[in-house]
């Protein structure tokens, strides 16, 4: 059974940083894109960034230059440092990855078929 498995969320002040971690378990997605969204209430679920089927790190738009994503423990597991945070950055973070081997379409979740539960972020200001 596929499991992705989210943590290091929390309560944090606007400027600070935060890690969250993404652990994969069932199946190996090394050659598969992996990827995290977020979703705050009331709002559409926002693409962040991603790591390719080919291993390329994609970011959106709201978080580049503040987040970067990386696989870590060989490959098992999706890392996304979150710095320079802000209150807008408020949102359930999910983890998600695709059974397309090496794609690089990477930014739409509809092409996602595992995600998990979520890890919640709140951004005091």
């Amino acid at each position: 059974q596929v499991q992705l498995v989210e943590s290091g969320g929390g309560l944090v002040q606007a400027g600070d940083s935060l890690t969250l971690s993404c652990v994969a378990s069932g199946r190996s997605f090394i050659g598969y894109a992996m990827a995290w969204f977020r979703q705050a209430p009331g709002k559409a679920r926002e693409f962040l960034a991603a790591i390719s089927g080919t291993g390329e790190p994609v970011y959106g738009d709201s978080v580049k230059g503040r987040f970067t994503i990386f696989r870590a423990n060989e490959k098992n597991t999706l890392v996304l440092k979150m710095d320079m945070l802000i209150p807008e950055d408020t949102a359930d973070y999910h983890c998600a990855a695709q059974s397309r081997l090496y794609s690089t379409i990477v930014a739409r979740a509809i092409d996602y078929n595992y995600w998990g539960q979520g890890t919640k972020v709140t951004v005091s200001g």
